[in-house]
């Protein structure tokens, strides 16, 4: 449900009286004469990005592998093997169709001894129960920035945060064209949808490889609140 602001003038109005000055009724945005954030990475290629984004990955504990949509089905299948496959996780995404892994995501894993579930709007508890006992948890980004290897995730009633937070291991599909330098771009594009008007989810996720911290002693533990081990599978989608 929306919320409403009520007497926001009178309010405003008061704190402005407070401060012993008028209230100012209109706000100029600032233009800034340096804005450094624009130009990292600003005339790379997507090639370039994904050699950025790999070399990142090599610093966050992340595997990362480039495939195309037609060797896709393969690839997922040796990464959740090599995780020691058991059960699987995942979105409903209309996404996997065009990717050619409609077969995994709604019926039943190939292999018999793979356990797959897919989430389910009206199961809410039970998503949960899946989710924390599953193996491997796989995802979509929406939008990922090489320069710190991070992967934009949008929640919604078909794709559950939980499903890379609880499985202990992650795969993060990332199609190639959604790679953009840093979060610079990312927070551009959100503001924009808002601005827009879009609906856009009420839960999003910027996730950095396998969970990790260095609370203690600035040691760096990996696999402290949620993924172990995380891989991302870059797909030429373009």
């Amino acid at each position: 449900m929306a919320g409403s602001i009520v007497n926001r003038e009178s309010f405003l109005s008061n704190i402005a009286t407070q401060l012993g000055r008028a209230p100012k009724t209109q706000l100029t945005k600032p233009v800034w004469q340096y804005q450094p954030q624009d130009r990292v990475l600003k005339d790379a290629t997507k090639d370039e990005l994904v050699a950025v984004l790999e070399q990142q990955c090599k610093n966050i504990n992340t595997n990362m592998i480039v495939t195309t949509t037609a060797n896709l089905a393969t690839d997922l299948q040796k990464v959740v093997e090599q995780y020691g496959g058991r059960s699987v996780i995942t979105w409903q995404d209309e996404r996997y169709e065009n990717y050619g892994l409609s077969p995994f995501m709604h019926t039943k894993w190939p292999q018999e001894d793979i356990e797959l579930y897919v989430w389910d709007e009206t199961q809410p508890a039970e998503n949960i129960r899946q989710a924390e006992k599953a193996n491997i948890g796989i995802t979509i980004s929406e939008m990922t920035l090489a320069e710190s290897g991070t992967a934009v995730l949008f929640s919604d009633k078909h794709k559950g945060r939980s499903v890379s937070f609880l499985p202990e291991k992650s795969i993060i599909l990332i199609p190639k064209s959604t790679i953009v330098p840093r979060i610079t771009q990312a927070a551009r594009w959100i503001s924009q949808k808002v601005q827009n008007g879009e609906r856009i989810a009420s839960c999003i996720n910027f996730i950095t490889g396998p969970s990790n911290s260095a609370d203690i002693e600035m040691i760096l533990i990996v696999g402290v609140h949620g993924p172990i081990k995380a891989t991302y599978i870059v797909i030429e989608d373009q």
